[in-house]
């Protein structure tokens, strides 16, 4: 990697940045220039190691030639083809290559441009289908605390984070689950907490308040991401699939986080076992290196919705860049580094040197829990008295300066490094990690 360093600095008071402190960050900025495999570059010249995988996204590492070129051939041969009424190849070929990694049954492929779209799109989906099949009164949209499904008004409605609820409107049908977070119970849990599996019967809860034949969905992240990344407890997310079905609701799962390699299989619903019956991604799907996302119906959703007069278009959704031929070009190239290289079972053989060395890090001043489950891991520090947040910021700080690229929510610091990682580069991580807590007071 190289740059002329001091020509990439730029006026930062136009762009209004998006889920920062404006006014903090451009008082003292962090600005990366470049990125390859495992490595940042910032306009200083310092490498920085990324512990995040961008933003949960660029699972095969940064600057794959394979991407570039595959990038560069679609933009001159196909820069944009519409999807409205007429079509070109590469979303028909890349829905085919996908549904080859889904679950049984989740072949229906509907392109978005990023995670919240696709959140949306299911949402919309699960309407959609109940009305066609002559049950128009499921308009209840369950979601859980803590969940974050994106900043659609869809997405918030669902979500459980209430930063990005109290400002807006929701929609009036949404309604919400407890969250699985147990502290007492499950502090330093090894992958799938013990405790909370009974959680899941919140839904029967909202059933005898709403009643289930109000109820079109539940949908929830298998790990909670954004919320600082919390694995369900043993046994929740097959009790949740029981009460959906026992009540002909519909599940979603939000897998922008957790899809395409994160626990180990393509999806967290082969690694957890459960299949929903739909299922919302993004992010891996092209790298990062192109927004896109995807949505999978089971065939059942789907064949109920597109039935009807041949001529009539049977769901009136969808995105003028829904099946980008750039986007889509970039995605096979992904798709394909992922299958040859492994990359989807490569994290089975990390994840026990991962937990280990993440769970070392107990002890460190100020953490009182430690998760994990595949290549994802959180640290959680008290807070400072009167000061939330200032803790964890304060590592992501420290942490860049000393070449490692963390993710802070609040008090948590979150890690999603690239599926390319090494056992060196581990190592390597939790180094400067733990060198940082021992700095911070």
């Amino acid at each position: 990697m190289s740059a002329d360093y001091g020509d990439n600095r730029p006026d930062l008071s136009a762009f209004w940045m998006p889920f920062t402190a404006n006014r903090q960050y451009k008082d003292a900025p962090r600005l990366l220039a470049e990125a390859s495999g495992m490595y940042y570059r910032t306009v200083d010249g310092d490498e920085v190691l990324d512990g995040t995988a961008g933003l949960w996204c660029c699972n095969l590492g940064h600057a794959r030639e394979e991407i570039t070129q595959a990038v560069s051939r679609q933009l001159a041969t196909l820069d944009f083809a519409p999807t409205f009424q007429m079509g070109h190849p590469l979303p028909f070929r890349l829905a085919a290559a996908l549904s080859e990694f889904a679950p049984p049954g989740l072949d229906r492929i509907f392109f978005t441009n990023s995670g919240s779209e696709s959140v949306d799109t299911a949402l919309k989906m699960a309407l959609a289908y109940h009305r066609a099949r002559g049950e128009g009164q499921r308009v209840r949209l369950i979601g859980r605390e803590k969940g974050y499904h994106g900043v659609g008004f869809g997405g918030i409605s669902v979500g459980g984070l209430v930063n990005n609820r109290r400002t807006y409107l929701t929609l009036p049908g949404a309604d919400h689950i407890a969250h699985t977070f147990d502290p007492e119970r499950n502090a330093f849990s090894r992958g799938l907490p013990d405790h909370g599996a009974e959680k899941a019967d919140e839904v029967e809860r909202l059933v005898a308040l709403h009643g289930a034949e109000t109820i079109a969905a539940v949908i929830v992240e298998p790990v909670a991401g954004s919320a600082g990344v919390l694995p369900p407890p043993k046994g929740y997310l097959e009790r949740l699939r029981a009460v959906c079905d026992r009540h002909g609701i519909l599940l979603i799962f939000d897998e922008v986080i957790t899809g395409f390699g994160r626990l180990g299989e393509p999806f967290a619903a082969q690694a957890l076992g459960v299949t929903p019956d739909i299922m919302t991604t993004a992010k891996g799907i092209t790298n990062g290196a192109l927004p896109m996302g995807a949505v999978f119906a089971h065939r059942k959703v789907h064949d109920a919705i597109v039935q009807g007069p041949p001529a009539a278009i049977e769901f009136f959704h969808g995105y003028t860049y829904s099946g980008h031929p750039v986007a889509c070009a970039a995605a096979l190239a992904s798709l394909e580094i992922y299958r040859r290289d492994g990359l989807f079972t490569r994290v089975k053989s990390l994840a026990g040197l991962w937990e280990d060395r993440l769970h070392a890090l107990r002890g460190k001043p100020n953490v009182i829990d430690i998760r994990n489950i595949g290549l994802m891991g959180a640290i959680e520090l008290s807070p400072r008295p009167d000061a939330p947040g200032a803790r964890g910021y304060e590592v992501l700080v420290r942490a860049l300066k000393a070449g490692l690229l963390v993710r802070a929510t609040g008090d948590i610091i979150a890690l999603s490094p690239p599926l390319i990682i090494s056992e060196d580069e581990i190592g390597k991580l939790f180094e400067i990690l733990g060198g940082v807590l021992d700095g911070v007071a």
